[in-house]
C-alpha cells in the first residue's frame, strides 16, 4: 500500500488506535508479539522499539537478550473484530543495527535480495488448509467436526460455512484479496485461496491468515486447527506452494516456443527444487504429524517427480501459460514457518538455475498405482517417511545450511531433534490398546 509513517500515526489518530502489536517469529513460526499503547507509536516507527530476545524460542543467550523491532510500514492493518488495535510485522535487528540473522524474516530477504541480484522477483501463491472442530462443554478442541460435507458441497450440510464467510470478510478487511473460499474433501476441512504476491508478504499474509481463521473460529464457537493430520483415515491439511519467478516485467517460467510452455529456468527451478527436496522437507514439513500426512492414497505427494496436472507429483505445473505459469509444490503443510519454507525453495531454485540443473523427464502416471518395481525402474525416490529422517536429510545437505545460516539450523534441528525424542519415547494409546493384553 506504500504507507508512510506520517501516514500511520494520520490513521492511527483517525481510527482511534489504542494499541499495536509489533509482530514476528520464532524460528518455529510461532507468531509473538510486543504491544505497545498508541503513545509509543512514533518510537516504534522510528525502529526504537527494544524487547528480550533470550525469551523468544531459538534467538539469544540471556546476555545477548536486548534486540530491536523495525515495522514494515506496509504491513499496517487494524483488526476488524478489535477496532482500537493494530498490527505490524516486523524484522529483528541486533543493538549495533544490523539485521538478526536468527530471524526467519529476515533470512527470507537475503534471499530474495539474491534473487535480485539476478534479475529476479519471486511470487508465490500459497493454498493453506485448515480444519473446524467442535469445543466440548468445558471449551477444550475436540476432533468432532461440525459438518459431513466434502470438496466444494454447498448449503446446511456444511455448517462451517458462515464461520468461513466471517474469515473471508474479516480478511478482506485487512488487505487481503480472496480468490476462493470452499470445503475441502474431507469432514469439517476448509480452504481459503487468496492472491498470490510478491514473497516477503504473502509469507506475511500466511502468518496473520492462520491467526485471523483461529481468530474468528473461536468467535463461532469453534476450534481451527492448522495441524497436518488431526484425523486418522481421511485427507489432511496442506499448504501447496505455487511459484513464478519475474524477469523484466515478465513471467521467467514461460516459454511459447516449448512443448509444455516452459522456459529452461523453468526447468532449472524445478530441477533445484528437486534436488535439494528432502533436506528441505523438515522444514516445509515440521512436526512429527506431518508425516501421518505424507503417505500414500490421501492425495498428499509421497514422491519425488515432476508432472504437468498430475496431481500425484511433488511438483505439478497447472495448465495455466503466460504469466500465470507457475510450479506448484505439493508436500509442504500449514504448520511450517512460511519464511523458512520459501526462502528454501526460491534458494532450492535459483540454485538450479546458477548451475543449469536439468530435471528428470516428467512422470504422467498415477504414482500411487505403480510397484516399487516400477518406481525403482524410473529412478523415482521418496519424501523422508519420519521427522527423524527429514532431520537427517537437512544435516545431509550443505545448502540447507547454508541457505538458513549456522544459527537457525543449529537451533531449529536441535528442536526438532528434542521433538521426535520425546515422541519416540512416549508410550502411545495405540501401544497400550494393542499390546497390554496380549503381551
Amino acid at each position: 500500500m506504500g504507507y508512510t509513517k506520517e501516514d500511520i500515526l494520520r490513521i492511527a489518530k483517525e481510527k482511534e488506535i489504542e494499541f499495536v502489536r509489533l509482530q514476528f517469529t520464532d524460528v518455529f513460526g510461532t507468531p509473538k508479539n510486543v504491544a505497545i499503547t498508541v503513545k509509543q507509536l512514533e518510537k516504534a516507527l522510528d525502529g526504537e522499539c527494544m524487547f528480550d530476545g533470550s525469551s523468544i524460542e531459538g534467538f539469544v543467550r540471556i546476555e545477548e537478550s536486548d534486540m530491536y523491532l523495525k515495522p514494515d510500514l506496509d504491513s499496517f492493518a487494524i483488526f476488524p473484530w478489535r477496532n482500537e488495535t493494530a498490527r505490524m510485522m516486523c524484522d529483528v535487528y541486533t543493538t549495533d543495527g544490523t539485521p538478526f540473522m536468527g530471524d526467519p524474516r529476515n533470512i527470507l530477504k537475503k534471499v530474495i535480495k539474491e534473487a535480485e541480484d539476478m534479475g529476479y522477483s519471486f511470487n508465490v501463491g500459497p493454498e493453506c488448509e485448515f480444519f473446524l472442530f467442535k469445543r466440548d462443554e468445558n471449551g477444550n478442541p475436540t476432533t468432532e467436526t461440525a459438518d459431513k460435507a466434502g470438496y466444494f458441497d454447498l448449503g446446511t450440510i456444511d455448517l462451517g460455512e458462515n464461520c468461513r464467510r466471517d474469515i473471508c470478510l474479516a480478511l478482506e478487511k485487512i488487505g487481503f484479496e480472496i480468490e476462493a473460499s470452499h470445503h475441502e474433501c474431507a469432514d469439517g476441512q476448509h480452504e481459503i485461496g487468496f492472491r498470490f504476491g510478491e514473497v516477503l508478504h504473502v509469507a506475511d499474509d500466511v502468518v496473520t491468515f492462520k491467526y485471523v481463521v483461529k481468530t474468528i473460529a473461536e468467535h463461532h464457537g469453534l476450534h481451527a486447527t492448522f495441524m497436518p493430520k488431526p484425523v486418522y483415515g481421511i485427507c489432511g491439511s496442506g499448504m501447496h506452494t505455487n511459484m513464478s519467478l519475474f524477469k523484466d516485467g515478465k513471467n521467467a517460467f514461460y516459454d511459447p516456443d516449448d512443448e509444455l510452455g516452459l522456459s529452461k529456468d523453468a526447468y532449472s527451478f524445478i530441477a533445484g527444487v528437486m534436488e535439494h527436496i528432502k533436506g528441505i522437507t523438515s522444514f516445509a514439513n515440521p512436526l512429527v504429524n506431518s508425516y501421518k500426512r505424507l503417505v500414500p492414497g490421501y492425495e498428499a505427494p509421497v514422491y519425488i517427480s515432476w508432472s504437468v496436472s498430475n496431481r500425484s507429483s511433488l511438483l505439478r505445473i497447472p495448465s495455466a501459460r503466460g504469466k500465470a505459469t507457475r510450479v506448484e509444490l505439493r508436500s509442504p503443510d500449514p504448520s511450517c514457518n512460511p519464511y523458512l519454507e520459501m526462502a528454501l525453495c526460491l534458494a532450492a531454485g535459483l540454485d538450479g538455475i546458477r548451475r543449469g540443473l536439468k530435471p528428470v523427464e516428467p512422470t504422467y502416471a498415477n504414482l500411487y498405482d505403480l510397484s516399487e518395481e516400477e518406481l525403482k525402474a524410473n529412478n523415482i525416490e521418496m519424501l523422508p517417511k519420519s521427522l527423524e529422517e527429514a532431520i537427517n536429510e537437512s544435516i545431509k545437505d550443505p545448502f540447507i545450511k547454508e541457505t538458513v545460516g549456522e544459527h537457525v539450523f543449529e537451533k531449529y534441528i536441535e528442536g526438532k531433534k528434542a521433538e521426535w525424542h520425546s515422541y519416540s519415547t512416549m508410550v502411545s494409546q495405540w501401544e497400550i490398546d494393542r499390546y497390554l493384553i496380549k503381551y
